[in-house]
């Protein structure tokens, strides 16, 4: 079971926008040393729009071999188009990954049942574990907890993402799917409340940057321990929010490069953060000890 403080892996990148397979490999050890209990490539931190299908085999690949079995890996593989998610979630579930992640299909706006239908044929394609994720701030659609509760009853579907900022979500969440369906938070400003609602984990922005104290706040959080949590995730709440000061991943990438982890690569249409934020994002990773 997926469980813990799980980072939604940055696609490091050279100035003309190859990507950087020496500060992939990095940034795996890193996050390896630091405790973080699983990788997310090629998600929306990931610029998952614009790596390529091949692209994003090679770096969850090139993942499982420096893993060696030591973390957690899961490959998005999310489409606006089912055919192409189901074709996507067929070839990815064939690497030697814990599980797919698979977002609500963007722009289209989908119902409730043209969900259910879209995430059914997925998981009846994938050979792995299929996480939901629900992130209506980006896809313009809300998957509701009743049609995840609807989801949750088919053996291939294990896990969601909910990006649906609050305690009160997961709890709907939990009553509406089966029992040991397992809900991870995708708001880090929230997440530990999440948390201590019943989440088991966070797939995280945050943990790009601050690996070590997103997992210590976590496990805090997880076994319960409300006022060790709140210590711990007090120096990261700045970070929670100045890393959305513009669109995901701008500021993490340009974050991950003042830290020397990564160079300065990303591609069109985002472009590096502007001069206006960033010191808002200086002091927020000073404040969180993650910029020596």
């Amino acid at each position: 079971m997926l469980s813990g403080s799980l980072v939604a892996m940055v696609t490091p990148m050279r100035g003309d926008g190859a990507i950087d397979h020496t500060a992939w490999d990095r940034l795996i050890d890193w996050h390896i040393e630091s405790g973080t209990a699983g990788l997310v490539v090629g998600g929306t931190t990931g610029e998952s729009a614009t790596v390529t299908d091949e692209e994003l085999a090679h770096l969850t690949q090139r993942a499982c071999e420096r893993a060696r079995q030591r973390i957690a890996i899961v490959v998005g593989v999310g489409s606006s188009s089912t055919a192409t998610c189901v074709e996507r979630a067929r070839r990815c579930s064939q690497l030697p990954v814990a599980g797919i992640l698979v977002v609500t299909p963007a722009y289209n706006r989908p119902t409730q049942e043209g969900l259910y239908r879209h995430f059914a044929a997925v998981a009846e394609a994938s050979s792995k574990p299929v996480i939901l994720y629900n992130v209506p701030a980006r896809t313009a659609v809300d998957m509701l907890p009743a049609t995840v509760g609807r989801l949750s009853q088919l053996g291939r579907i294990s896990a969601v993402k909910e990006a649906v900022p609050g305690p009160e979500r997961v709890r709907e969440l939990l009553a509406a799917c089966r029992q040991g369906f397992v809900v991870l938070s995708g708001d880090d400003a929230t997440a530990r409340e999440a948390l201590l609602a019943g989440a088991r984990g966070v797939i995280s922005v945050t943990a790009n940057v601050a690996p070590g104290a997103m997992g210590a706040m976590v496990a805090a959080a997880i076994r319960g321990d409300g006022e060790s949590a709140a210590r711990l995730d007090a120096p990261l709440a700045a970070l929670h929010r100045d890393l959305f000061l513009e669109a995901n991943p701008i500021p993490v990438k340009w974050a991950l490069a003042q830290a020397g982890r990564i160079e300065r690569g990303i591609r069109l249409p985002l472009t590096e953060l502007s001069a206006a934020y960033r010191p808002a994002v200086l002091a927020a990773l000073r404040q969180a000890a993650a910029l020596q």
